[in-house]
């Protein structure tokens, strides 16, 4: 027989072996009371006991932390700010550091704006 069609039978069957474990082990961890998500599985209503935010202020240092890099006149397209709430957003953490790294949260090194080879 083809060696590509036995090495493709041993992958598929490989495959499918993984994700009937998967799918066992998922389904029995949502089973473990309080192990649940929080869609849990009706993801159209919380669940009972789930944490909530019931007021959320922010702070100076919260908006300071938010505006990190950023240098005055803040720019009208960070207003999202003001409403953001306590949702989560990637803009109040740092990025990548090294050449990623524009707002300078790790350590506020002179970016350059040719990319260096290594």
């Amino acid at each position: 027989m083809n060696r590509s069609i036995d090495d493709a039978a041993v992958l598929l069957t490989a495959t499918f072996v993984l994700v009937v474990a998967t799918v066992s082990q998922t389904s029995h961890a949502a089973d473990a009371p309080g192990a649940g998500f929080v869609a849990g599985l009706a993801p159209h209503q919380r669940p009972e006991g789930a944490p909530a935010i019931k007021d959320f202020t922010p702070d100076p240092a919260w908006r300071s932390r938010a505006l990190t890099g950023v240098s005055a006149p803040i720019p009208a397209s960070l207003r999202f700010l003001d409403d953001q709430g306590a949702w989560y957003t990637p803009f109040n953490h740092p990025g990548w550091p090294g050449y990623y790294d524009l707002r300078r949260w790790f350590g506020g090194a002179t970016q350059t704006t040719v990319k260096q080879v290594r």
